[in-house]
């Protein structure tokens, strides 16, 4: 299902995020701390890595294809559930960098 904008994926993200927050208190006490979604987020990250290598033939891994696009869009996920947690607003966050890297590179 392909979003209409980075506003629809934020809300949505955080809709998922605070689903997964309920199931923490329940299971655990309590919700996960931004640090412990950070250290998540780093888990997946070093996911796509391997899954990469994979798709490359550099490492063995069967169905890496499918687990890479899987683990690419959760990646997204967590930077914007990151973002939300960390009092950052994403969307102006992607725009500053790019700016930034337009005017460096003269785009």
């Amino acid at each position: 299902m392909k979003a209409d904008n980075l506003e629809e994926l934020i809300s949505r993200s955080i809709k998922i995020r605070n689903k997964y927050h309920e199931l923490e208190i329940q299971h655990h006490g309590s919700k996960w701390s931004l640090e412990e979604d950070a250290l998540a987020y780093l888990t997946d990250a070093g996911l796509v890595g391997r899954n990469i290598m994979a798709q490359q033939q550099r490492w063995p891994k069967a169905g890496a294809e499918v687990e890479l696009e899987h683990k690419l869009g959760e990646n997204i996920w967590w930077l914007i559930i990151l973002a939300e947690r960390s009092g950052i607003n994403i969307e102006e966050a992607i725009g500053e960098f790019l700016k930034d890297r337009e005017k460096l590179l003269d785009l």
